[in-house]
């Protein structure tokens, strides 16, 4: 059974990656290898498609495979979809997770509330969130990545 303090370790680890992902923005190569172990790790891209779909993209608001999510988390020339900027090389200072709640069971769990990402300026922006865990190797990777902003009735 998986258990909640594992989901609260991997969210843990996966907020600390992406602030990591940021301070690399300058060392294109470590960036773009720190970025793939992180997928890598963090995603199960190697069971076949991930359902991910990330906070900021309009155009092509769904990415299935691992160049797709590389692209979204730190865009580049080499881009997989050209609307990207790179979200994690915003950069973030810190990733906080809030969950609503949690579903627990013997080889998937689902989290769902809100994270937050505090910019250099100490802003931080709210970002509604629904994560698939499966259990591969022991460990817990996503396979179901939904985010989205709050509802905004002014636009």
């Amino acid at each position: 059974m998986i258990t909640k303090e594992q989901v609260l370790e991997t969210q843990n680890n996966w907020g600390r990656d992406v602030v990591k992902i940021g301070t690399l923005k300058g060392n294109r190569i470590e960036c773009e290898k720190f970025t793939n172990a992180f997928l890598d790790k963090s995603y199960a891209f190697e069971k076949g498609a991930v359902s991910f779909k990330p906070t900021k993209c309009k155009i092509e608001q769904f990415r299935p495979t691992k160049p797709e999510a590389l692209s979204y988390f730190i865009a580049g020339k080499n881009r997989a979809c050209k609307e990207d900027k790179g979200f994690a090389i915003q950069p973030w200072t810190k990733v906080r997770f809030e969950n609503s709640s949690l579903i627990l069971e013997e080889n998937r769990a689902i989290a769902m509330g809100n994270y937050f990402f505090t910019d250099l300026d100490g802003n931080e922006a709210k970002v509604e969130y629904t994560f698939g865990y499966k259990l591969i190797n022991g460990g817990l990777k996503i396979d179901v990545h939904h985010s989205s902003f709050p509802y905004n009735p002014n636009v």
